[in-house]
């Protein structure tokens, strides 16, 4: 039987930084102690990955002298493109960074073994083992905030594709927007909580915080709210059936700030899928259990995996 170990894990956002002391083991983790810092963010993009780095290794050290015992590894996660088996961020548009060796980076200014992986993909380790899609062996975890990405799990494993898995707030849903990415139609366009706040604001030209006060106008049966509301939901709905056509998940985690809108999410949402699966499994969506806390957590999953292979 494995036992739990002490590691220190750490999630990189585009904004913040969130890091823990955890005491767990492959299907348990315990969170003893939390720092949140803002992640650095400099001239360029080589600038911020070092300043990430020593942001990364400072917290370690402040929570490592925190624990009972010896910590055995640290776990690090960052958003973008993320090859996992290089360690190697590969592309952060938000963060500016391209080809960034954080494996060996970290490596070199610490002693403890270093896990290195993506965001997205940990957060859905996460409620694979630990949350919403516990029990399953094929699922999607789909975190909707300032942008949209997957998690893809299939015979119980994350996968990765070289880095390129899960891009799926970069389908084309047929809206013909452009995107920053270059493409047109791209769902994250239309359903990221960003995108539904951005439209409902050049629609009225109201200011709002973001996609909470349009879920709160939604409720309130603002027409155009609604109609915002709708179109975001029938994006995701043509997503999540492509999604079931090619990979036919039993769960779909859904996780996020337009998550955070609850039923007004998950009702019409799951109403539209209905209406357009005909042959495909129908998947059960689920909200997400560990909120902002589901990276962090797959990054000390991440270190206990590393240590139990050791």
């Amino acid at each position: 039987m494995s036992s739990l170990r002490y590691v220190v894990a750490v999630d990189v956002g585009g904004t913040e930084t969130k890091a823990a002391l955890v005491n767990g083991g492959p299907g348990a983790a315990t969170v003893l102690a939390e720092r949140r810092r803002p992640t650095p963010r400099l001239d360029d993009g080589a600038a911020t990955a070092a300043a990430v780095v020593d942001s990364v290794i400072d917290l370690a050290a402040e929570l490592g002298d925190l624990a009972e015992g010896p910590v055995e590894a640290l776990g690090v996660v960052v958003p973008g493109v993320v090859d996992e088996e290089r360690g190697v961020g590969v592309l952060s548009a938000n963060l500016g960074w391209r080809d960034v060796p954080f494996h060996r980076l970290l490596a070199e200014r610490t002693a403890l073994p270093v896990a290195f992986g993506h965001d997205v993909r940990a957060g859905g380790l996460a409620e694979l083992r630990l949350g919403a899609a516990r029990g399953s062996t094929d699922a999607v975890f789909l975190p909707i905030g300032t942008g949209i990405a997957a998690a893809l799990i299939m015979g119980g494993r994350v996968q990765s594709g070289g880095g390129y898995a899960g891009e799926i707030g970069h389908v084309d849903i047929g809206h013909g927007e452009p995107c920053g990415c270059g493409q047109r139609g791209c769902l994250e366009r239309v359903a990221s909580s960003a995108a539904v706040a951005r439209r409902y604001a050049a629609r009225t030209g109201r200011r709002v915080r973001g996609a909470v006060d349009v879920a709160e106008a939604v409720r309130a049966g603002d027409p155009d709210a609604v109609l915002v509301w709708d179109e975001a939901v029938d994006a995701l709905a043509r997503a999540l059936l492509l999604t079931s056509t090619l990979l036919g998940p039993e769960i779909v985690v859904l996780g996020g700030g337009l998550a955070l809108a609850g039923d007004l999410l998950t009702a019409p949402l799951g109403r539209r899928l209905t209406d357009l699966i005909s042959f495909q499994r129908r998947p059960e969506l689920r909200l997400a259990e560990l909120g902002d806390a589901a990276g962090c957590l797959g990054a000390a999953l991440l270190a206990v995996d590393l240590l139990e292979a050791r």
